[in-house]
């Protein structure tokens, strides 16, 4: 599993995704308003769609979708806006579980100290473990070759 860092660097990324997707859908699904003295289309994407054809009239190009209706939109905005929120609450979660959070800069300095000491006590010990284990290996080689030269 990856450090909570990242994770939220994940999340974060998936929530950009997310809010430029429902971007997306809101620019190219949203039912009409009327405004006084403009023609009334039934999207942008309605809008885009008549001004290419004006530009280029080519009958193999795909229609957009039928606008939904204005209930099914306000329902896809509400599921849209309710995975936003739950993500960025996964956000805030991470965000809450980073280390050191809850800690002034004067007890992570302490708390990084006292982790170095261990560490150079862990070194020593890893040391002393190696010289052991080259006497032994010596003394065992040495057996062998006493064992080797009596037969």
């Amino acid at each position: 599993m990856a450090d909570i860092l990242t994770q939220i660097q994940d999340e974060l990324d998936m929530l950009l995704n997310q809010m430029q997707s429902s971007l997306a859908y809101i620019k190219n699904r949203a039912p009409p308003a009327n405004i006084a003295g403009q023609p009334l289309l039934s999207s942008f994407a309605e809008y885009e769609a008549q001004a290419t054809q004006t530009t280029q009239s080519d009958p193999s190009q795909q229609q957009p979708p039928p606008p939904p209706s204005q209930d099914e939109f306000l329902a896809d905005i509400k599921t849209l806006s309710k995975d936003l929120v739950l993500k960025e609450q996964q956000i805030e979660y991470l965000i809450a579980h980073l280390p050191g959070l809850k800690s002034s800069e004067k007890e992570q300095v302490d708390r990084m100290k006292e982790l170095e000491r261990q560490l150079e006590e862990v070194e020593e010990e890893r040391k002393e473990a190696a010289k052991e284990r080259d006497l032994l290996v010596r003394k065992v080689e040495d057996k062998i070759i006493g064992v080797g030269s009596v037969g």
